[in-house]
């Protein structure tokens, strides 16, 4: 079944904006009467039915509410700023694991820099965030921030219930070591490093449970699928 993002979803009758509608008419060839999934981007999703494929937007009728998948766990992935491709893969399995926040930070190895071209680049990501939960039927859409500098990330990490980091320098502990302590936590965080990795500073800075993800040492954007991937499993949904 397609499904396709509209925002503003609290009436009966719904309308596609211009993007998602040239999509449905040409590509998708919808058509009038076929059920479609609508997703509100914050977390309820909706069987429809085509009504309108005439216009230049596509017109939907909500049919029923339909149950919800959102984890019982809320994780922001605080991601050490890699190069523009990585940044785009981590979003896009984010997105499928279930975060909730991504946030691109610029650490003291990271061989990426924030930009002029912040702004750009972030639409640029939160279009892939969106096209991510379509895909794999996610009715909340992730928050994508611009990359922020180290310091400002401190501030934001503070706020977390429980941090996490994959250090390739951690002693052993393992992420089911930390559920095992911390059966309940439900605003986690987990800082990944960028292509350099952490350095010791950083980590002084952070009140944290460092952890490995096993004797390899991973890429940056594998670090962060395999973490998340985890901590959903252990604490959330998957």
């Amino acid at each position: 079944m397609h499904r396709f993002i509209v925002e503003d979803a609290a009436e009966e009758l719904l309308f596609l904006d211009e993007d998602e509608s040239k999509h449905a008419k040409n590509v998708l060839r919808v058509r009038k009467g076929e059920n479609v999934e609508i997703l509100d981007g914050m977390g309820r999703k909706y069987l429809a039915e085509v009504e309108d494929v005439s216009g230049k937007r596509v017109g939907v009728r909500k049919l029923e509410e339909l149950p919800g998948n959102e984890s019982p766990v809320r994780i922001t992935l605080y991601q050490g700023l890699p190069k523009m491709d990585k940044l785009d893969f981590v979003v896009q399995k984010a997105t499928e694991l279930g975060a909730a926040r991504i946030v691109p930070v610029e650490m003291e190895r990271s061989v990426a820099r924030i930009s002029a071209d912040a702004a750009k680049k972030q639409d640029r990501l939160v279009k892939i965030a969106r096209e991510a939960a379509k895909q794999c039927g996610r009715a909340c859409v992730p928050e994508v921030m611009q990359p922020i500098s180290w310091k400002k990330a401190l501030e934001d990490i503070r706020a977390r219930e429980l941090m996490l980091i994959p250090w390739e320098e951690a002693s052993g502990k393992r992420l089911a070591d930390v559920k095992a302590a911390c059966p309940d936590a439900r605003d986690i965080g987990i800082l990944v490093g960028p292509e350099g990795g952490i350095a010791p500073e950083e980590i002084a800075q952070v009140e944290c449970e460092c952890v490995t993800l096993g004797p390899r040492i991973l890429r940056t954007e594998t670090a962060a699928v395999a973490a998340l991937a985890i901590a959903m499993g252990l604490w959330g949904d998957v």
